[in-house]
């Protein structure tokens, strides 16, 4: 019983023992082991959370909520750390004071961090934006490949990529292409002369969307007459794709055919015209040299 006694008692001694003592902070191997073990409680825990919470996801919603997990895992460790020193005794206000400069800088400088990330963890809770979707930011479109906590990033049609502040997805207005579905309606709009057989401009467009590679059959492609320009009678021609991203190569194709189908009947393109007046108000005088 003895020897227990003066084991516990060398223990404690052990424990006690100071590895940094100052007027303020006092910080033994106790403090030390408490935050170990506190570190991996916490580790432990999120962890179950995070199987609790991801089990009947999604893969590609699993993926998101990695990014959540580790800010929250870094958050707690912080928290851990504080109330065990100040149970420690340890007196935190002087360390806050003393370094109330540096947080004040530290918090300008990490302000924009901090608004991406919360905007990122509202984005991911929210599901606004998902991987696969396709979206327009500052007039550049892009399909997303990764959602981060900070940024998201997309791939663009000319196979760049975009890295997108997540704060942006929430002070500014973004058009996503496939959040109700992945079928985009889409238009390309083209310019007859005067004159020409509006019946035939409708047929010679539908067939080639028709024919068109890519464009779905249901729902159907349609044309209408938009409008009766300055220099052209205006049409629109309408389709339906399931793949956004490939838009401006499809456009291409059809202009190519629309032009030779054009020129095979007889159908003119115009090009802008304009009647310039001149009022003279007096003789013009013509000088030899």
């Amino acid at each position: 019983m003895e020897k227990v006694r003066e084991l516990w008692k060398n223990f404690n001694d052990l424990l006690s023992y100071q590895i940094y003592d100052s007027e303020n902070i006092h910080i033994t191997i106790g403090t030390f082991l408490t935050i170990v073990i506190g570190v991996v409680v916490v580790t432990y825990v999120l962890r179950i959370i995070h199987n609790i919470v991801v089990k009947k996801l999604p893969e590609a919603d699993k993926n998101k909520f990695v990014s959540i997990f580790s800010f929250l895992k870094y958050l707690s460790y912080i928290l851990v750390i504080i109330v065990i020193l100040h149970s420690s005794g340890v007196n935190l206000t002087v360390l806050l004071t003393a370094s109330a400069a540096l947080f004040v800088g530290l918090g300008f400088a990490l302000q924009n961090l901090f608004q991406d990330i919360i905007s990122g963890i509202l984005m991911i809770l929210d599901q606004s934006i998902h991987v696969g979707d396709i979206i327009e930011v500052e007039g550049k479109v892009g399909k997303v490949f990764e959602i981060r906590l900070r940024s998201t990033r997309a791939i663009t049609r000319d196979d760049k990529v975009l890295i997108i502040p997540n704060h942006i997805f929430l002070t500014n207005t973004i058009y996503n292409y496939t959040q109700n579905h992945n079928i985009t309606r889409e238009a390309l709009n083209i310019g007859v002369a005067y004159g020409s057989n509006v019946k035939l401009v409708t047929e010679i467009l539908t067939e080639i969307a028709e024919e068109q590679k890519g464009v779905l059959k249901n729902p159907e492609p349609f044309v209408q007459f938009d409008d009766f320009g300055d220099s052209a009678l205006i049409f629109s021609l309408n389709f339906f794709i399931s793949d956004a991203f490939r838009v401006p190569r499809m456009r291409s194709e059809m202009r190519y055919k629309i032009d030779t189908r054009f020129r095979e009947k007889g159908i003119t393109i115009p090009f802008p015209q304009r009647d310039v007046h001149f009022y003279q108000h007096g003789p013009i005088s013509l000088k030899k040299e």
